[in-house]
């Protein structure tokens, strides 16, 4: 629900997180781990004060790719694997806006891998929550870049042969300056890894334990639960990389959530000279006359 309430003398609008609710009501499976997900998300952007005309929300495809239907901003439901491409060139066009992408790991560690390793090492300023349930639900139940060693699956029914991808130490070698890992099932926790996400002048990567309730039953509620252990708990210092990698690569009794690593660095828009003056390209003149304009559009008729 919109609040109102005078601050300095002026009118200044309140939202709530059921102001960032879609028109569209999510088909997720009961009890998947993607509402939590939506939950921290809406959260994030009411404590934040962002505006849903100020946010752009990306995914690419899967059951977490819905996501932007089901959130109040702009969105774009893209191609596997390509969210992240389409969002930087959403990001440079208009570096105003606070972009979110959304996706899973089959999306975005599998077909979508390259981009995110570039995306990182570019630094682009963008916030990536991935909702990682170690295993392609959309088509059943197959074995995903970050399902387990030895899994079973309808794809692997011996057992998976394949190691795993390590999310967490892949985005920090390949230079994301925001690394964090939250868990599904703690929505407070999550939403204070976005929220500082945002705030992060770079890439942001929250990678999110996100329980698929019909096709891993590896990787459960009560799996993460017994587990999941907050690096803030132990004062973790997020600026030493080679500790973060350390934490992020245990698996065991004990699985680490939080942030991992940060550092301040000069973001993509901001190193670019194009784009660091003069606003963004959206807001500028377009260069062309009417004449010019109404041609090149008219060849793409």
């Amino acid at each position: 629900m919109v609040t109102a309430g005078v601050v300095n003398g002026k009118t200044e609008i309140q939202l709530t997180p059921r102001d960032f609710k879609g028109l569209v009501d999510p088909d997720w499976c009961p009890g998947c781990g993607d509402f939590g997900v939506l939950n921290a998300l809406q959260r994030t952007c009411a404590e934040l004060g962002l505006r849903p005309h100020e946010i752009l929300t990306v995914s690419g495809i899967g059951c977490s790719s819905n996501l932007p239907g089901y959130f109040n901003s702009y969105g774009m439901h893209t191609l596997h694997g390509r969210s992240l491409a389409v969002a930087t060139g959403a990001k440079l066009a208009n570096h105003d806006l606070t972009v979110f992408v959304t996706g899973g790991d089959g999306d975005g560690y599998g077909i979508g891998g390259n981009h995110f390793a570039h995306s990182a090492r570019r630094n682009i300023d963008l916030t990536y929550v991935v909702m990682n349930n170690q295993i392609y639900g959309l088509t059943t139940g197959q074995i995903s870049p970050t399902s387990s060693l030895g899994m079973s699956t309808k794809s692997t029914p011996h057992g998976s042969v394949e190691a795993p991808v390590n999310p967490i130490t892949t985005a920090i070698m390949n230079g994301a300056t925001y690394v964090a890992r939250g868990y599904s099932g703690d929505v407070r926790h999550l939403t204070e890894l976005i929220k500082q996400g945002v705030r992060h002048n770079g890439f942001s990567l929250i990678d999110v334990f996100s329980p698929c309730v019909t096709f891993n039953l590896d990787n459960t509620h009560p799996f993460f639960k017994d587990r999941v252990k907050k690096l803030e708990d132990e004062e973790h210092d997020p600026s030493d990389w080679k500790t973060a990698c350390e934490k992020a690569m245990m698996w065991g009794d004990t699985i680490y959530t939080g942030l991992f690593f940060q550092k301040e660095s000069v973001s993509l828009v901001e190193a670019e000279p194009v784009l660091a003056k003069d606003g963004p390209l959206a807001h500028r003149p377009l260069g062309l006359s009417e004449e010019q304009a109404q041609r090149i559009i008219q060849r793409m008729m």
